[in-house]
């Protein structure tokens, strides 16, 4: 009886299964990786367009403005004139950009 069930298992992958793993990978790709490597692209072209006088936050939430730009860190000064040494890649680019987003005006009714 055990050696009719085990012979009944098919052998090799079908060409259904092939498909089914290249459609994952399809997906997990164009959902997941591409849009990391995206962000990833993003957030670079951010930290090497940032200048003296630019008002940034860090990922901790720190707020302040860009005092000295070096080639792998800045210097952010922050209230009373403290001025805080931090890693490039410290820097929050989303939080950043809606810092520093125009205020948009309500039209008065």
């Amino acid at each position: 009886m055990i050696s009719t069930i085990l012979l009944d298992v098919p052998g090799g992958i079908g060409t259904q299964n092939l498909i089914m793993f290249g459609l994952i990978a399809v997906v997990f790709y164009f959902f997941m990786i591409r849009p990391q490597v995206k962000k990833q692209k993003d957030q670079k072209k951010f930290t090497e367009e940032l200048k003296k006088g630019d008002r940034v936050i860090t990922t901790a939430g720190i707020h302040g403005r860009i005092y000295e730009v070096a080639e792998t860190t800045f210097v952010v000064e922050v209230e009373n004139g403290a001025r805080i040494r931090f890693d490039k890649s410290a820097i929050s680019l989303d939080a950043s950009k809606a810092l520093n987003a125009p205020k948009e005006t309500k039209e008065a009714k």
